[in-house]
């Protein structure tokens, strides 16, 4: 019986006319999203990263060369607000992980780009990110694996 179990038990002596499953399967979806980021986040803090800066400089990591993107395509990306972009990347910027460059189209706008320094940042961070899911995950099995990541995505396409 696990912490959610015991939530559901009480509501199922207090309120027997609620059908709870959906709150234990939500329940368990946000408890484990929490103890997910705690180790994401430990794991990114041992490269100077936060989470939401991690996103940026991965995003132009993926972009693939020349690792920069406009901020309307880096905005797009994240599903952020503007102003919230707007100060990920200045922090980013005075860390000196990515700079802001003239766009070579369009005299008129700028472009966010990998630094050196980001890009070695980001190649360690993502190696060791990559590491801490795989640990987080492989208490499942191969099979086990598959068919939750199935039905999360099918879950998930309801939003998206």
């Amino acid at each position: 019986m696990d912490a959610v179990d015991k939530i559901i038990a009480q509501w199922k002596t207090e309120r027997p006319d609620l059908d709870t499953r959906s709150m234990g399967l939500i329940g368990r979806m946000k408890r484990l999203s929490t103890h997910v980021t705690q180790s994401m986040e430990k794991t990114l803090l041992r490269h100077g990263l936060t989470l939401p800066g991690f996103d940026v400089l991965a995003t132009l990591r993926r972009s693939g060369p020349p690792f920069q993107l406009s901020p309307g395509d880096l905005l797009a990306t994240m599903m952020i607000a503007s102003g919230t972009m707007t100060n990920r990347i200045d922090q980013l910027e005075k860390t000196g992980l990515i700079e802001r460059i003239k766009n070579p189209d369009d005299g008129r706008s700028v472009l966010i780009k990998l630094t050196d320094k980001g890009l070695q940042v980001i190649e360690a961070a993502v190696t060791d990110h990559v590491k801490t899911l795989n640990k987080l995950t492989s208490n499942l099995s191969g099979d086990d694996f598959q068919a939750l990541d199935t039905l999360l995505a099918k879950f998930l396409r309801d939003f998206e």
